[in-house]
């Protein structure tokens, strides 16, 4: 269902206006805008990114690993799903991956800023996608599985957006989402990627199951190359010229190599076993 954000009514369609009070989306660059104000100047992120992160993606290790995660993590536990919803879609390599995947599932991606839309539609045409805040989704009870894949680190209200993935899921759905972990692990990158924050596994449990979640399933992640990960983060927070870019940009055979272990610890996580430490966690969670 769409709840109306202007007279809280709640009805069955994002392409009719709202039959209480009339109300619908503005458009943005061609997409429906629910947020219109922030479409270009929304917080947490920069729009000019987007561009070399479409570059980039396809291809690197970590994003490439990460995919392989979140399609493993949705066959094994939901796999039935029929409709998914991610926050926070960027340029749509999460949501392309997960369409490869889940040819027949009906795929809605949303996010704050519309340049990273426009690389999103091209990417996964078969998809949807809207403008919207994550801290006001328009969405009760509408989807089966719900993601937010790095995201809510880039928003101060953390907690409010983790209410709003659980009122989007319908009772018994799911939702996962993946975060920065190890606050020792803090440094320039972080800044220069707007984070708000790095999680401990406390925190970010409790902020899930305060949002009235229940976590079946939590694990780290990055966990085998996470020696490595620390000392480039030393190394780069050093350096006088700092580069935000520095960890895309990396040669084809040292890629081959760091593909090849988060291969191997994609493999450890799909026997259901779980890391204790690592520079991402992934928390799978349902709606009671």
């Amino acid at each position: 269902m769409i709840v109306c954000p202007h007279c809280s009514l709640q009805h069955a369609s994002t392409d009719a206006a709202c039959p209480n009070c009339g109300f619908f989306p503005a458009s943005e660059d061609g997409f429906p805008a629910w947020a219109p104000e922030m479409a270009k100047a929304g917080g947490g992120f920069h729009e000019t990114f987007f561009s070399e992160l479409a570059t980039r993606e396809a291809g690197n290790f970590w994003f490439e690993a990460r995919n392989a995660i979140v399609a493993r993590t949705l066959k094994r536990f939901f796999p039935q799903f029929r409709s998914f919803l991610e926050i926070g879609c960027g340029t749509g390599f999460v949501l392309s991956g997960i369409a490869r995947a889940f040819p027949d599932v009906r795929l809605v991606g949303t996010e704050i800023f519309t340049a990273g839309l426009a690389f999103a539609a091209a990417r996964v045409p078969s998809a949807s996608f809207a403008q919207m805040d994550a801290r006001r989704l328009p969405y009760a009870a509408e989807f089966d599985v719900v993601g937010a894949f790095d995201v809510i680190e880039h928003i101060d209200e953390d907690v409010e957006v983790l209410a709003n993935l659980k009122h989007a899921v319908k009772p018994g759905g799911g939702v996962i989402v993946t975060v920065p972990q190890h606050k020792w692990l803090w440094s320039e990158l972080d800044k220069h990627s707007f984070h708000f924050r790095r999680y401990e596994m406390r925190e970010l449990h409790e902020k899930i199951e305060g949002a009235g979640l229940d976590i079946v399933y939590s694990t780290s992640f990055v966990s085998l190359l996470l020696p490595l990960m620390f000392l480039s983060r030393r190394r780069n927070s050093a350096s006088q010229q700092f580069d935000a870019g520095r960890e895309l940009r990396i040669g084809s055979a040292a890629n081959a190599s760091l593909r090849a272990v988060m291969g191997l610890e994609s493999l450890i996580l799909a026997t259901g076993l779980t890391l204790p430490a690592g520079g991402s966690r992934l928390v799978v969670a349902r709606r009671p």
